[in-house]
């Protein structure tokens, strides 16, 4: 293989990387919106924001389909642990604003 067929060939390897790398940020983003639309719904009814059996459960399916994929099961799990802990904070935050919100709802209705 001559200099000119490496470099095109890894210019198609980083163009296939650039279009997954999109499809990834595309996927995060919709996957967040969906646990935003869970972390409204846990605290309109009160329900805590993290769910440790859950969470539990969701890693144990992720690493085994991680070695399904050929994938390290370690990292993936690491993956996930960073993906919960990042919608845990949401969860916190929009339960911590829906609280502050019915307590002004709850102290202007007395006034």
């Amino acid at each position: 293989m001559n200099d000119a067929d490496v470099k095109n060939l890894l210019a198609q390897y980083r163009a296939s990387i650039d279009n997954i790398d999109a499809a990834l940020v595309h996927m995060l983003a919709e996957r967040f919106r969906c646990t935003q639309a869970v972390g409204v719904l846990k605290a309109t009814h009160g329900l805590p924001p993290a769910d440790p059996a859950r969470e539990q459960a969701q890693i144990a399916r992720l690493r085994r389909l991680a070695d399904d994929a050929q994938l390290d099961p370690d990292f993936a799990e690491k993956f996930l642990n960073f993906i919960i802990r990042e919608v845990i904070r949401h969860h916190e935050a929009i339960a911590a604003s829906s609280s502050e919100a019915k307590n002004g709802v709850e102290k202007n209705s007395t006034v």
